[in-house]
C-alpha cells in the first residue's frame, strides 16, 4: 500500500481493519471474466464469451451431413492506444477471431464416417476494450455500462393480498423465471383449483402439464395425498394405524390388547403419543364407522371381483347406494385419500375432475392447442413445443443462479450443471403451493437482495453476443446446406456481421450503455459503480411501485441508502456499498468480522442477503477490549431484518466499518450522522456536479476516504513500479525501475484534455528529480485532486447571518477576493469540428482563401486556413476556413467579361466557415487535423504530425539513455576487483589505463570510457558470463524499444480512418475560464445549495475581530428547517483546525462529537460556543449579537449561469408550424404561453401582444413585410 501524503488527525474511533477494495473493480472483474483475454483457449472456464459460442456451436446442416465444431478464440492487439482512441474518434477495440474447424461427413446407409476436416480462424469483428479505468470508447467518446439489478432467475412464491376477488380472499401463485426461455405460472382460482400459464398465456388446470410429463392421475394422487387403507370384513370396518390419524377422532374406546390399558377415549381426538402407544401394543388397525367412510374419495377404480364391472372410479365420492353395492360384491380393502380440509385440501383432486384428459398425448395435444391455436396439432410437434419449451437447454436456461435457488427453495439437491427444469421441480414447485394454501411455508419476498441480482458489463454483454450467434448460425446453417462444400472454407460459410451488429447496436443505443457522467472523478467512480433496475428485461418507471424503491433491510452494506436521483428515478437508481462486492452468482456480499465466543477474530468472511439473514451481526463500534473481546453485559446486533440487544457470547459476526452502510459519495460527507436523510441525499449528489476548479484545495474537514476515491478514479498518475524519478516536466515523469526487470517507465500526463462534460482534464506532477517512488505511489496529481486526496470544492471562511435581504431563500453573498484570487475559477473546454467533404460540385477544400471575408477575420488563421493555437476569440470568429463548390448560376455579359479578364475562382464557390457560437468566449488550446488515407496532408497537419514525432523521438531517446547507464552501471559493479588479461588502454590517448594481470580499482573503473567497458577482458570466467548476460538483456530491451517505436511511428504517419465522403476532418479546441459571478450556483457537502446573489468588496464584508472580512455570508435560517446540522459543526471543526493548521477527517458514523469539537476551539483558543462578534464593514459598527464563523467546504456546481443565458434575435423556425424552436441548443425562442397572454391583456398591451402573437410567432408574411418595413426604415406593423 502506498503512503498517504497528507496526514490527517482522525476521529475515527474504529481502526481500519480492512482496507477499501478497489471502486471499479464491480466493472473490471466482470468484464475480464467475460473476455479471459489471457487465459489460454484450452483452459478458459464456461462463462461469458466462451458459454455464447459453446452454446450455439456446434453448427450442424439440415442433413447433418456436415458440421461446425468450435476450437477456441483468440484477441489481437489493439490497433491504437486509448489516447489515439479519443483523438481520432475511433473505438478502442481489438479484433476477435475464432478456431474452427469444419467436419464433412459421408453417409453410408444408418453409418456416417468423416470424410475430411479443414481448420481455420475466422475473423468475427472487432470487440470493445475495457479502458484501465473501467471504461469503454465508443467512436471517441467514453461510455460507461452500468450494472443491472435484476429479478434473479428461480422460483417465487406469492400472493395477491386478497386484491383479485372481491370476497378479499388471498390467492397463492408461484411462478419460475428462466435466464431465458418462457416463464411458467401456478395459480389458484377463487375455487381453489390451480391452474397454470405459460408464458402469460390463457391458463390450464395445472395436472395438464403434470400429466403431459407422464404421470396418471392414480400417480398424482398418491403424489400430493397420503392414502389410507380401509379394510371391510362383514359388517366390521377398520381403518389402518399411521401417523395422519392425529387429530382424528376415535369411534370407541381403544385399548392395548394385554395391559387393557385405556390408549384413547371414544370421542376424543387420537394424539401423536397415542400412536406411538398403539404401535407399541401391536395395535394394527382401529375400527372405523360406515358414515366416516360415506363421503370420502378412493384412489383407484373399485371393481368387482366376480364380473369385473367397475363399481365405483378412481377420484370419485363414496354415496351410500355404492357403499352398499360394494358390500354386497364383497369388496374387502378400500384405498381413500387422506382429506381433512386443514392440512390437505381437495383442490388438487378438484383439479384432476376438471382437466378432462387421460393419458400424455393428449395433454400434450392440449397444451399445443393452447399455444399455437389454429394450427393442426400432431403428436410428434405437440411432444416436440413440450419439451423444448423447459425441457432443451437450446432454448430454455434456469443458469446456475436459478437453479441454486430452486434447489434451495424447494430442498432439492439437483446439479448445478442442470440448467433445464426438471419433472421434481415441477412436482415440488406444486406441492409447496398446496401447502402455502393450508397455510405451511411463506411467501418470497420479491425486494430482498436475495431475489435480487445484479448483471454486470460481462454478463449483458454475453446475452448480446448470444443474440447476434444465434442469427449468424441460421445464416450459416443455410449456407452448409446450400454450398458445394468441396473447396468451402469456414471463412467462406461463417458471416459474423450479425454479431457485430448486435454488440455495437448495445453500446450505441442501450439503455445501460451511458454516456459517462465525466464533471469530476467522485463522477466517474459514482458511474461506474452505478446499479440501474430500468432497461431491458427491468423494470419501467412507469410501473415501479413504492415498494421496489424503498430501503429494504437486507441493503445494509450492500446498497447505498442515500445516494439515488431525486425525480422519477428515485430508487430505481442506487449505487453499491462501499465495502460491497459481487459474488460468482451475480447476488452482493459484504465482509464481516467472525467473532468466537465473545471474541473479535481478524478473519474476515463474505456473505450473501440470504446467508446474512442466519447470523447474529454486531455494529462496528461494539465496544471491543485490548484482547478482541466484546466489552459489557449486552450489545446491539442485528438479526435478519430487526435490532435486538444479544449477550455477547451470541454474536457471531461484525461488522468491519460503519462507514460500509453507505457508498462512497454519501462517505465523503462529514456529519453524514448530522444530516437529515433528504439533505444527504443532496449534498452526495451535488458533489457529483462539482466543476474542477483552477487549483485545488483538499477540504480540511474531510473523511479519510477522499485518499481512496482519489486511487480508484483514475485522476491521479500512479507509479506502476517502485523506482527512482529520473525527469519531471509539465508533460511527463520518468521513473527508472528498482524491480527485476529493470527498464524505464514514463509516464506522459494529460494536459487540457476535454471532458464529456466540457470541464477541463489537467494533471500535475506532484514529485521530484530523485525522489523514491513506491508501487502504488502517487506521480501527479489530476483534476480535482490535490497532494493525492479528493479535492472538489474550496475552503472558505463562512459566516452565517442575514445581510441586508441578500442572501434571503438560500441565496449567497460572496467576496470579490473570491473572484480576484480567481478562488473558484473553472475552465472549461468546448471541440468544434468541421469536416470537408466530397461534393456533387467537387471537394470541399479548407482554406485561408475565402470570398467575401475581410483580411481582419483572417489575422488568425494560418495559411492552410486553420486558427493558430493561442489565438483569443469570441463569438463570430472564425476558427477554420473552407470553401464550398456551388453550382452554375448563368451570367451577365458584364460579368463575363470580369470573369475572363480576372480568372474564374472566385465566383465558383460559397464560404462555409466554422465560427464561433453566441455565448463562447476564450483561447485556442488545440487543433488537431485529421486527413483521409492517401491524400496529401497540409502544413498543418504536417507540423502536428513533427511535434508528434519529436514527442515520440524523446521519449525513445530517454528510455534508451537510461537502459544504457543502468547497463553499464552493473557492469562496473562487475568488474570491480577483477584481474584483467590484458593491459587495458584509453582509446584515444592510448594511455594504459590498467595493467595485464592486476586488479581493477574503482579509480580504474571511473577513468574507463563507458563504450570500452564490455570490451574489458578479465579472468574470472562467472563474471565474464554474468556482464555477457546483463549487456544481451539491455540491447534486447533497446531492440524492443526501437521497434515499438517504429511501430508508433507508421500510425502517426498513417492517413485516418474517416467516415466515406469525408477528406479532412479539423478539430479546434477552445478554454474558457469561467469566474464565479452571480447567478453560478454553489453548494456544501449537506445538501446546502444557493444560487450567488451578490459579490461585494473585500472592505464591505463583514469581519473579524482581527480584521480578516469573511468570504461567504451565508442565511442562519436555512439549517434549522432542513435540518442538516452538520455544516454548522463542520463550520465550527474547520475553524480549529484552520487555526491550528491541521487537517483533520471524521469518518460517517464515527466522527467527531460535540465535545471533541469543544475541546478543538479550546485548543485553538478561539470561543467555545463557535460564535464571535463581528463588524459590518460599511459602518465599522459591531452587529447586535455574535455570528457563528468558521471554514466550510463549498463547491461551484456545474450549473453556471453562462451555459444558461442565452437571447434570441433572429432563429429558425419549426419546419410544420413555422414558430421559433426552443432551447439554447437549437437557438429558439421564449415561448409565450397562456398566462402569459393573460398578463399582457389585464395590461391592455395590445399592439405588443399582436406583434408577440403574429409576426415574432407564426405568421410568415407579415415577416417579411416586417423585415423589409424594417429595412426601410419604416417601423410600422402590418401582419400577414
Amino acid at each position: 500500500m502506498a503512503r498517504i501524503l497528507r496526514e490527517r488527525l482522525n476521529f475515527g474511533k474504529v481502526t481500519s481493519f480492512m482496507e477499501v477494495p478497489n471502486l471499479i473493480d464491480i466493472q473490471k472483474n466482470s468484464y475480464e471474466q467475460f473476455l479471459q483475454k489471457d487465459v489460454p483457449p484450452d483452459k478458459r472456464q464456461d462463462v461469458g464469451l466462451q458459454a455464447a459460442i459453446l452454446s450455439i456451436f456446434p453448427i450442424t446442416d439440415y442433413n447433418e451431413t456436415a458440421a461446425f465444431e468450435f476450437l477456441g478464440y483468440v484477441m489481437k492487439e489493439p490497433k491504437f492506444n486509448v489516447r489515439e482512441c479519443l483523438q481520432k474518434g475511433i473505438t478502442y477495440s481489438a479484433p476477435l477471431k475464432i478456431k474452427v474447424r469444419l467436419n464433412i461427413y459421408e453417409v453410408e446407409g444408418k453409418n456416417k464416417r468423416l470424410k475430411e476436416s479443414r481448420e481455420q480462424e475466422v475473423y468475427i469483428g472487432e470487440i470493445p476494450l475495457m479502458t484501465e479505468t473501467g471504461t469503454f470508447i465508443v467512436n471517441g467518446t467514453e461510455r460507461v455500462i452500468v450494472s443491472q439489478l435484476h429479478r434473479s432467475p428461480g422460483v417465487f412464491f406469492s400472493h395477491d393480498k386478497g386484491k383479485t376477488h372481491a370476497s378479499g380472499r388471498i390467492l397463492y401463485s408461484a411462478r419460475v423465471i428462466p435466464s431465458r426461455g418462457s416463464w411458467l405460472d401456478f395459480e389458484f382460482d377463487t375455487k381453489d383449483i390451480l391452474y397454470v400459464r405459460i408464458d402469460r398465456r390463457k391458463r390450464l388446470p395445472a395436472t395438464i402439464v403434470l400429466k403431459a410429463l407422464g404421470y396418471s392421475n392414480e400417480e398424482l394422487l398418491k403424489t400430493f395425498y397420503p392414502i389410507e387403507t380401509v379394510r371391510i370384513k362383514g359388517n366390521n370396518f377398520t381403518r389402518v394405524v399411521s401417523d395422519i390419524l392425529v387429530g382424528v377422532k376415535a369411534v370407541q374406546n381403544i385399548m392395548a390388547p394385554h395391559t387393557k390399558e385405556l390408549i384413547v377415549k371414544e370421542g376424543s381426538k387420537i394424539t401423536k403419543g397415542a400412536i406411538k402407544k398403539m404401535e407399541a401394543s401391536h395395535i394394527k388397525e382401529i375400527p372405523i364407522s360406515k358414515e366416516d367412510i360415506i363421503g370420502r374419495i378412493t384412489l383407484k377404480d373399485i371393481v368387482d371381483p366376480v364380473t369385473g364391472e367397475v363399481i365405483l372410479e378412481g377420484n370419485e365420492i363414496i354415496t351410500e347406494e355404492i357403499f352398499n353395492k360394494m358390500l354386497i360384491a364383497r369388496i374387502d380393502s378400500l384405498a381413500l385419500l387422506f382429506i381433512d380440509n386443514v392440512h390437505y385440501l381437495s383442490s388438487l383432486r378438484d383439479t384432476l375432475l376438471t382437466d378432462k384428459v387421460n393419458v400424455q398425448d393428449e395433454a400434450l395435444v392440449e397444451i399445443y392447442r393452447k399455444l399455437r391455436p389454429g394450427e393442426p396439432p400432431t403428436i410428434n410437434a405437440a411432444k416436440e413445443l413440450f419439451k423444448g419449451l423447459f425441457f432443451d437447454a437450446k432454448r430454455y436456461d434456469l443458469s446456475p443462479v436459478g437453479r441454486l435457488k430452486i434447489n434451495k427453495r424447494l430442498g432439492v439437491d439437483i446439479p448445478l450443471e442442470t440448467r433445464v427444469l426438471t419433472d421434481k421441480d415441477i412436482v415440488e414447485i406444486v406441492r409447496y403451493l398446496l401447502s402455502l394454501r393450508t397455510g405451511k411455508g411463506e411467501v418470497d419476498d420479491i425486494d430482498h437482495l436475495g431475489n435480487r441480482r445484479i448483471r454486470g458489463v460481462g454478463e449483458l454483454l454475453e446475452n448480446q453476443f448470444r443474440i447476434g450467434l444465434v442469427r449468424m448460425e441460421r445464416t450459416t446453417k443455410e449456407k452448409l446446406s446450400l454450398t458445394e462444400l468441396d473447396e468451402a472454407m469456414p471463412h467462406d460459410l461463417i458471416n459474423a456481421k450479425p454479431v457485430m451488429a448486435a454488440v455495437k447496436e448495445f453500446f450505441g443505443t442501450s439503455q445501460l450503455s451511458q454516456f459517462m457522467d465525466q464533471t469530476n472523478p467522485l463522477s466517474e467512480i459514482t458511474h461506474k459503480r452505478r446499479l440501474s433496475a430500468l432497461g431491458p428485461g427491468g423494470l419501467t418507471r412507469e410501473r415501479a411501485g413504492f415498494e421496489v424503491r424503498d430501503v429494504h433491510p437486507t441493503h445494509y452494506g450492500r446498497i447505498c441508502p442515500v445516494e439515488t436521483p431525486e425525480g422519477p428515478n428515485i430508487g430505481l437508481i442506487t449505487s453499491l456499498a462501499t465495502y460491497a462486492r459481487v459474488n460468482e452468482f451475480g447476488f452482493i456480499e459484504v465482509p464481516y468480522r467472525k467473532v468466537v465466543d465473545g471474541r473479535v477474530t481478524e478473519e474476515v468472511e463474505y456473505l450473501s442477503a440470504i446467508d446474512g439473514e442466519k447470523f447474529v451481526i454486531a455494529e462496528a463500534t461494539s465496544p471491543v477490549d485490548k484482547k478482541g473481546h466484546l466489552v459489557g453485559e449486552t450489545v446491539s446486533a442485528r438479526v435478519g431484518g430487526d435490532f435486538r440487544m444479544v449477550t455477547p457470547k451470541e454474536v457471531q459476526c461484525m461488522d468491519v466499518s460503519p462507514k460500509q452502510i453507505v457508498g462512497v459519495s454519501a462517505a465523503m460527507v462529514p456529519f453524514l450522522e448530522n444530516d437529515d436523510a433528504n439533505r444527504a441525499l443532496m449534498g452526495s449528489n451535488m458533489q457529483r456536479q462539482a466543476v474542477p476548479l483552477l487549483s485545488s484545495d483538499a477540504p480540511i474537514v474531510g473523511t479519510g476516504m477522499e485518499y481512496v476515491a482519489a486511487r480508484d478514479s483514475g485522476a491521479l498518475v500512479i507509479a506502476k513500479r517502485a523506482g527512482i524519478v529520473e525527469s519531471v516536466d509539465a508533460s511527463r515523469i520518468v521513473v527508472k525501475s528498482k524491480e527485476d526487470g529493470g527498464g524505464v517507465d514514463i509516464y506522459s500526463l494529460i494536459k487540457f484534455q476535454r471532458s464529456n462534460q466540457a470541464t477541463c482534464i489537467n494533471q500535475k506532477p506532484i514529485v521530484n528529480v530523485g525522489d523514491a517512488v513506491t508501487k502504488g505511489g502517487v506521480l501527479a496529481d489530476g483534476p480535482c485532486t490535490d497532494m493525492g486526496d479528493l479535492a472538489l470544492g474550496k475552503n472558505v471562511l463562512v459566516a452565517f447571518m442575514p445581510w441586508g435581504g441578500y442572501n434571503f431563500e438560500d441565496a449567497i453573498l460572496i467576496s470579490e477576493r473570491l473572484v480576484k484570487e480567481d478562488v473558484f475559477t473553472s475552465v472549461h473546454i468546448e471541440e468544434f469540428e468541421m469536416e470537408s467533404r466530397e461534393t456533387k460540385l467537387g471537394p470541399e477544400e479548407i482554406t485561408r482563401d475565402i470570398p467575401n471575408v475581410g483580411e481582419e477575420a483572417l489575422k488568425d488563421l494560418d495559411e492552410s486556413g486553420i486558427i493558430r493555437i493561442g489565438a483569443e476569440v469570441k463569438p463570430g470568429d472564425i476558427l477554420a476556413g473552407k470553401v464550398t463548390p456551388k453550382g452554375e448560376t448563368q451570367h451577365t455579359p458584364e460579368e463575363k467579361l470580369l470573369r475572363a479578364i480576372f480568372g474564374e475562382k472566385a465566383e465558383d464557390v460559397k464560404e462555409s466557415c466554422l465560427y464561433v457560437p453566441p455565448g463562447i468566449e476564450g483561447t485556442v488550446v488545440d487543433a488537431r487535423v485529421f486527413s483521409r488515407k492517401g491524400t496529401a496532408k497540409d502544413g498543418r497537419a504536417k507540423s502536428i504530425e513533427e511535434e508528434d514525432i519529436l514527442r515520440l523521438q524523446r521519449d525513445l531517446e530517454e528510455e534508451i539513455r537510461i537502459v544504457k547507464e543502468d547497463k553499464f552501471r552493473k557492469v562496473r559493479q562487475l568488474l570491480a576487483d577483477r584481474k584483467v588479461l590484458e593491459d587495458v588502454k584509453d582509446s584515444e590517448t592510448k594511455e594504459v589505463l590498467c595493467q595485464k594481470g592486476k586488479k581493477l580499482t574503482e579509480k580504474h573503473i571511473e577513468r574507463i570510457k563507458n563504450e570500452h567497458l564490455i570490451g574489458v577482458k578479465i579472468a574470472d570466467f562467472d563474471v565474464k558470463e554474468k556482464i555477457g548476460i546483463v549487456n544481451n538483456e539491455a540491447n534486447q530491451y533497446v531492440r524492443y524499444l526501437e521497434s515499438r517505436y517504429d511501430e508508433r511511428i507508421d500510425r502517426v504517419k498513417r492517413g485516418d480512418e474517416l467516415p466515406p465522403g469525408v477528406n479532412k476532418l479539423v478539430k479546434v479546441y477552445i478554454a474558457m475560464k469561467r469566474k464565479l459571478q452571480i447567478g453560478d450556483k454553489m453548494a456544501g457537502r449537506h445538501g446546502n445549495k444557493g444560487v450567488v446573489a451578490m459579490v461585494l468588496p473585500d472592505e464591505d464584508m463583514p469581519y473579524l475581530p482581527d480584521g480578516t472580512p469573511v468570504d461567504i455570508v451565508l442565511n442562519p435560517l436555512g439549517v434549522p428547517s432542513r435540518m442538516n446540522v452538520g455544516q454548522i459543526l463542520e463550520t465550527h471543526l474547520g475553524w480549529a483546525a484552520k487555526t491550528l493548521g491541521i487537517y483533520v477527517a471524521t469518518p460517517v458514523f464515527e466522527g467527531a462529537k460535540e465535545g471533541d469539537i469543544k475541546d478543538m476551539l479550546k485548543k485553538a483558543g478561539l470561543p467555545g460556543t463557535g460564535q464571535i462578534t463581528l463588524c459590518d464593514g460599511r459602518t465599522g459598527e459591531p452587529f447586535k449579537r455574535p455570528v457563528t464563523v468558521g471554514y466550510m467546504y463549498m463547491l461551484k456546481l456545474h450549473h453556471l449561469v453562462d451555459d444558461k443565458m442565452h437571447a434570441r434575435s433572429i432563429g429558425p423556425y419549426s419546419l410544420v408550424t413555422q414558430q421559433p424552436l426552443g432551447g439554447k441548443a437549437q437557438f429558439g425562442g421564449q415561448r409565450l404561453g397562456e398566462m402569459e397572454v393573460w398578463a399582457l391583456e389585464a395590461y391592455g398591451a395590445a399592439h405588443t401582444l399582436q406583434e408577440f402573437l403574429t409576426v415574432k410567432s407564426d405568421d410568415v408574411t407579415g415577416r417579411t413585410r416586417m423585415y423589409e418595413a424594417i429595412v426601410k426604415g419604416d417601423a410600422t406593423l402590418e401582419p400577414g
